[in-house]
Order: structure tokens, then sequence, then C-alpha cells
């Protein structure tokens, strides 16, 4: 244990180090074009003033919970023992704060490489690929140090796995509101910016005359880079709590198990670093090539290094490696059927630019088909890997079975700080394409942008189903991080313990049918916040175009009010983000006291099963809309200004909340439903009507 912990800390050092590194290197880039720095100033003013109340706001919400943990978990407090209870309110804000922290150094990097990476385009696209992909290395590495460094710290000062789950669900509070926040804020002045620009107007995605492109390209940051941050240092985080808790209650306190999840998450983060470091593109390659072959590198490393651990470190399961092996290899297998729906170069894309000839019902109807037809790959993956792991670790004994799943969750999610990195990459080089628009470097310029940009598409949509992928295997894991949790707290009340939930049961198939119903009303309040916002920005446009004479013909001197529209995309998301995901958390509460820890076992299954399938089917649509609009405005089907091209980016904006604010924000509603289950374990095995 000694020795992996040694090791563990030694992970987080170097990707530290690596980071400040890559920092380092994209700040020395060239930053010459003096409209690019004007406009790459009023996008980090944006995201830093959008983020500063963002976090304000949750910061009263952390505290408001933070006083409810310290009075209720583990149980009430004047029955409990304080020094737990101060404990588990200590870890909880430790979550909130390591994962406001991710978020807060992607926005700081992406807002300084996106200039950089534009001016790298006028040079060649090799240059300006490594500016936008090593910038958004910086996050990934920080956010996987910072995930590990959290978990590793909270478990060797407590050495309780239950205030890991506090620290864990810090980190997915945060997590859910800033992934909806930002969601919002991006989706509305994208919407409006197209609809405005690119149907009514007819000019171009980027034109400095639309009032909406800044906010736009602000939203890009505060939704795609410190959003994403904040829910895939959520994932990482959960995966192992729940591995955690298990291997715990195995090992009877710290042993093989609890080393084994530290060591694999320590050379994930080892093997991503190499990724990174190899992370290449030739002056006319394919940028999206060479960040699936980063990705293969990395699994294909974590692999061999995670073998030799298991060969030399007495005590560790080769059906374990297994699962976790499972795990990984499943989560690549559904990156690459995400990418054949979802790359432009592929037919389904193409099939639905196609169809826009037709008109945008059209769109619409072949990219829902479609979009539902690619949650099959996944869910079947899920499925497989999650009864793969359970088979192979089953003949260990009791408990490894769910062990194994988390494993297999653990080894999903082994590689993602090259998924952040590839993440993270995805923003930068859309703002960069702007940014090249809007300082006049030129079409060849903006063609190289457009190719990194249209790679950055089909590679985020690869990193979503990846992220869904690795939550549907930790959210499975967590069931059985509940089911120890509850049967503690029965066993200490002298009831019967739950062994499974039948659904015959009428309180299980109580809970199945709210849980199912939860993320689709979760969706449904962040995509109409997105529309309610979207709707009082297009008439802010439209207004600014009708009374600023000289905007639209673009006239010297005449310029757009940005700050009007940076302000309604703000104010709206900051008014959406705190209900949707109170109602999930309030819902999981009310199941759990009417129907007790059957119904919430119920409850947990049908969010699971129906949040996973919303969440592939949104994002994967969103992102196949998307490069089937880059696919016409590259001059086929019509090209731009073509009837085909105002179909696609009527599709394009369907889309657009569907894979960039409901779709990722589910899969952090269910890890968030599922923390609050087995942290209130306790309470609704002692208090329910019908429990």
């Amino acid at each position: 244990m000694q020795l992996v912990i040694l090791l563990s800390f030694f992970a987080v050092i170097i990707s530290f180090a690596f980071a400040v590194y890559l920092y380092f290197w994209v700040k020395i880039q060239p930053s010459e074009n003096k409209r690019i720095q004007e406009v790459s100033s009023l996008i980090q003013a944006g995201a830093n003033t959008f983020m500063r109340r963002e976090y304000g706001i949750l910061a009263r919400f952390a505290g408001v919970a933070a006083v409810l943990i310290f009075l209720f978990l583990p149980e009430p407090i004047w029955n409990g023992n304080p020094v737990d209870h101060i404990s588990i309110t200590l870890a909880y804000a430790a979550g909130t704060v390591l994962s406001a922290l991710a978020g807060k150094i992607g926005i700081l990097v992406a807002t300084s490489a996106n200039g950089r990476t534009a001016e790298g385009a006028k040079k060649d696209l090799k240059t300006a690929f490594l500016i936008g992909f090593r910038g958004g290395s910086v996050m990934g590495l920080a956010v996987v140090g910072f995930s590990l460094l959290g978990v590793m710290a909270v478990l060797l000062i407590t050495a309780d796995s239950t205030i890991l789950l506090g620290f864990s669900f810090g980190a997915s509070s945060l997590a859910l509101f800033a992934k909806a926040g930002g969601g919002i804020f991006t989706k509305t002045a994208d919407v409006a910016a197209d609809l405005t620009g690119k149907v009514e107007l007819g000019i171009p995605e980027d034109d400095p005359r639309n009032p909406a492109v800044i906010a736009d390209n602000v939203g890009d940051n505060v939704g795609d880079v410190a959003g994403m941050g904040a829910d895939l240092f959520d994932s990482n985080v959960a995966a192992m709590a729940s591995a955690l808790v298990m291997s715990q209650a195995l090992d009877r306190g710290m042993g093989a198990n609890t080393a084994m999840v530290f060591c694999y998450a320590a050379l994930g983060l080892i093997a991503s670093i190499i990724g990174i470091a190899c992370a290449r593109v030739g002056k006319n390659g394919n940028p999206t090539r060479a960040l699936n072959a980063s990705t293969y590198t990395t699994t294909a490393v974590f692999l061999v290094l995670t073998a030799l651990a298991t060969l030399f470190f007495k005590g560790f399961q080769w059906r374990i490696w297994g699962a976790s092996a499972v795990g990984l290899i499943v989560g690549v297998i559904i990156g690459i059927t995400t990418d054949y729906f979802t790359d432009d170069t592929k037919p389904i894309v193409q099939r639905v630019a196609h169809a826009s000839c037709s008109g945008p019902a059209f769109t619409v109807l072949s990219g829902v088909s479609y979009g539902f037809i690619s949650a099959l790959p996944a869910m079947v993956g899920i499925a497989v890997s999650a009864l793969t792991a359970y088979m192979l670790c089953a003949p260990l004994g009791e408990g490894y079975a769910l062990f194994g799943i988390a494993m297999a969750a653990v080894g999903m999610l082994s590689i993602v700080g090259m998924i952040i990195s590839n993440d993270a990459y995805g923003p930068i080089v859309d703002n960069a394409r702007g940014l090249a628009e809007m300082g006049g470097l030129g079409e060849e310029t903006i063609r190289i942008a457009d190719e990194l940009d249209s790679a950055g598409n089909t590679v985020k949509a690869v990193t979503k189903g990846f992220a869904i992928g690795a939550a549907g295997l930790t959210v499975i894991s967590l069931l059985g991080a509940y089911m120890s949790e509850v049967n503690e707290a029965l066993s200490s009340a002298g009831k019967e313990l739950l062994t499974g939930f039948d659904i015959m049961d009428p309180t299980v198939f109580f809970g199945i049918l709210i849980g199912a119903a939860i993320p689709a009303l979760f969706s449904a309040m962040l995509i109409l916040g997105v529309d309610k916002n979207a709707q009082r920005m297009v008439a802010e446009i439209r207004r600014q175009f009708k009374e600023i004479k000289g905007l639209k013909e673009g006239r010297p001197g005449v310029k757009a009010d940005y700050d009007t529209c940076i302000g309604i995309a703000t104010d709206g998301a900051l008014k959406e983000l705190i209900p949707a995901g109170l109602a999930a958390i309030l819902f999981t509460v009310l199941v759990g006291f009417i129907g007790g820890p059957s119904a919430i076992g119920g409850f947990l299954l049908g969010n699971i099963v129906s949040g996973l399938l919303l969440a592939l089917f949104m994002s994967n649509a969103g992102g196949l809309w998307d490069n089937a609009k880059k696919y016409v405005e590259a001059g086929n089907e019509g090209g731009k200004g073509s009837p085909a091209h105002k179909a696609a980016v009527t599709g394009d904006t369907v889309g657009d909340p569907f894979k960039d604010t409901a779709g990722p924000s589910i899969n952090t509603q269910i890890t968030v439903v599922s923390l609050v289950a087995s942290l209130l374990s306790g309470l609704f095995a002692a208090f329910s009507l019908f429990g």
C-alpha cells in the first residue's frame, strides 16, 4: 500500500509539472494580431465575469448544503459523533473547491490558447493543432491530478469510505450546476447567433457584425471547458469513490483491493501523460486521426502498465485486471461507434446533409432517427462490460462481482486525462476559427481552422460518448455502494438486509417509474432555459441591426453592442441553472422518505436506464447535426447560402442544447442522485412511510 501511495503521489506531481510546462509553452507562442488580441480579451473578460457570478451562486448553494450535511450526515448530529459530521462536511467542501478550481484552470488556459491557435493556423495546420491540443491538455492533467490527490488525501486522513462519498458529492453537485449553467449560456448565444446571422441575414458564422458572436465564443469556454472539466472531474472521483467503498469492505480497511484502485488510477494518469506527449499531426495531416491515435496509444500503454503492476504486486488479482481492461476497451469501442455516427467523412452525417436539401423537417427527422440508433451500440457496450466484469470477478468471492463492475468503470475512466485534453481542444479551436475570421487572417487560415474545428466536433462527440458510458458503469457500481451503505444502516436497526431489488415489489416499481421520468424532466428544464434565453437574445440582435445605423452594412467604425448579449446569456443561465438540478435531488429525497430503501433502489435503476439512453441520443444527435452543417458549409449539397445550408443550420440549432446542455448534464445528474441516495441511506432506512 505504501509503495502504491508513493506511486500515486509521483503521478500527481508529474502531471502538475507537465501541465505547468504546457501552460508556459502555450503562453510563449506568438500573439501579434491587434484585432485578435482585442476580441480574445473580450472573451476572457466575459468568461471570467460569468464564472465569478456563477461560482458566487454555487458557493451559497454549497454553504446551505454543507450546513444540512453537518446536521444530518452520516446520521442526525444529536445521535452521532460530531467528528464524523465535521469530516464529511469538510470533505464535501473540498470536493466543490477542487471541482471549481479545475474549471477555472481550464478557462485560464483556453482563453490564452484560442488567439494563439488562430495565429498558428496562419503558419500551418501542425502548429495550430499543437497549440490547441496542448492548451486543452493543461486542463486534462489538472483535473485528473486534482481528483487523484483529493480522493487519496480524504481516504488517508479519514480511512472512512462514507466520508469519501461526501467528497464525491461535493464534486458532483458543483459539476451538475456548472455544466447546466455553462451549457445554457453557450447554447443561448450559439442558437441566437446562428438563427439571426446565417438563416435570417446570410452572414458568415463568426462575422463581427453579429452582436452574439463574442457571447458565443465566451460560451464555448464556460460550457465546454469549465463545465465539461467539472463533469469529468466528478465522473473520475465518483468511479474511484464507488470502487473504494467496496474495496474497503472487502479488505476490512486498507488492503490489496484498495491499493489496486489507486495503482490503476495512477498508472492511467501516467499513460495519459505519455499519450499527450506523443500527440502529433503532419503539416497536411488529419487532426481527427491524430487525436484518435493518441487515445489508442494511451489505452495500449495503460493496459501494459497495469498488467506489469498486477504481475509485480502481491495480492493483485488478474480477474480484476481483466474487468478494468474490459471497461477500457469497451470505452474505446463506444468512442469508435460514436465517431461513425458523428464524423462528416462517414455516411450517416452525409445522409443527414443530403436530407437537408428537402428542408429542415427532414434534417430533424433523419437526425433524431440516427441519434436513437446510435444509442444502441453504446448501451450494448455498457451492458456487455458490466456483465463481463461481474462474471469475471464473481468467482473471487462475495462482494467481488460488483467490485469488478466498479473496476470496469475505473478502467474506462483511467485515460480520462487524454479524454479531457481532447474535449478541451474542441472549444479552443472553435474559438480560434471565429478569431481567424474576425482578425481577417484570410481564407486559407479560416479553412485550416475549420478543419481543426470539425475534428474538435467529432472528438467532442466521442469524448461525450466515452464520459456517458463511464458514468453508466460508475452508477451501476454506485448502486453497489448504496446497497453496502443501506445494509449497514439496516443491520444497525435490526431490519432485514437488501439482497437485490424485486421489480414486482410495488415500492420498487414506484421508484423505477419516477426515477425513469427524472432525466426527461431535467433535460426539458435545461432545454427550455436555452429556448427562453435564446428568444430574448434573438430579439436583442434584431433590435441592434435595426437601430444601429451602418451595422448591417459593416461601415467602418460601427460596432455591435456585444456586452448586452453577454449580459442576456449570463443572467438567463444563472437564473435557470439551479432549478433543474434541485428538482432531481428533491425527487430522490421524496422517493426515499415515501418508499424507503427498496423504492430508492428502483428509483436509481429507472434513472440510470432512462438517463443513459437520453444522454447518448442527445449527445450523438447534436454532434451529427453540427457536422452535417459543416459538411454543407464545406461546399457539399449546394454549400453556404443554399436551402440545404439553411436547413442544416436549423438542425444544428436543435442539436446545440441537445449535445452541449442537456445530454452531457444527464450523466452528472445520475451520479448526483446516486450519491444522495447513498449518503441518505441511513435516514431512508430509519424514516419512511412504506419502507
